[in-house]
């Protein structure tokens, strides 16, 4: 099947990751599955545009004009503004790593972290992207994802990080539920075995889950009991910012 330019273009973006935040030419090339005369011309055009930049040593890195692009996203630059006072309170609190996400497809993105020194040490940056299952974020994301979504991810073969990573469909469904029910997550050593997380949602005007904030932990000595709250307040007070409005229980009716 022919491909078009948009799709060529959109081949060598995706060529960067995590894993691969600088490119040669010839990997740019290999990664993006494009011959290299055509890989050079792409790359000359998003170099022009600033979406690439090119540094000494020759290797490419994604460009200025793209973050300026991408802080537009209703998702990204306004959530943070409206969530950091939050987090920040959040992590005076605890003086550990401090996030804020939202859900794309089946994954997690991180889309803000606060950190000390002195705190656990994670995997998760700005822009990193994590399975749902995995992380205290990506639970309360998916257990407010709908049925829909709960179903057809608990379908495909959960990965597993470390060996107490949860993998069975069936204890997924019922973490899931509990989230619901308790309004957090507890991820216990899920990504690495010395972590702890605790994980509450974000609500959007309409009262939907829009995004998740959470707090890393060690997992020795981690005092979860005292966490929840924390973390739930900071939920809480984003959600408020975001223009959601709890409903209050009606008081009973008078006989």
């Amino acid at each position: 099947m022919n491909r078009s330019a948009a799709d060529r273009l959109l081949d060598v973006l995706g060529a960067f990751d995590q894993a691969h935040p600088a490119l040669t030419l010839t990997e740019l090339a290999h990664r993006a599955g494009l011959p290299l005369p055509t890989a050079h011309r792409l790359v000359g055009a998003l170099a022009g545009w600033g979406a690439l930049e090119r540094d000494d040593a020759g290797r490419y890195h994604v460009g200025l004009r793209l973050w300026e692009i991408a802080a537009l996203a209703p998702r990204g630059l306004g959530l943070r503004q409206a969530a950091l006072p939050f987090l920040e309170d959040l992590y005076e609190a605890t003086h550990e790593n401090v996030h804020l996400a939202v859900r794309d497809g089946v994954e997690v993105v991180y889309i803000e972290r606060l950190s000390g020194r002195s705190a656990v040490g994670v995997h998760s940056r700005v822009g990193a992207r994590w399975p749902l299952h995995a992380t205290g974020v990506g639970l309360v994301l998916l257990a407010h994802g709908g049925l829909e979504l709960q179903e057809r991810y608990s379908a495909d073969e959960l990965a597993a990080f470390t060996p107490y990573t949860v993998t069975d469909p069936q204890r997924l469904r019922r973490i899931l539920a509990d989230v619901r029910r308790c309004g957090v997550a507890v991820s216990d050593r899920q990504i690495t075995d010395d972590a702890l997380s605790v994980a509450a949602p974000v609500r959007g005007p309409r009262g939907d889950v829009v995004a998740a904030v959470s707090v890393v932990v060690p997992v020795t000595g981690a005092r979860t009991p005292a966490l929840i709250p924390a973390v739930q307040l900071a939920g809480r007070g984003i959600s408020r910012a975001l223009g959601w409005q709890p409903v209050s229980p009606r008081p009973p009716a008078s006989a």
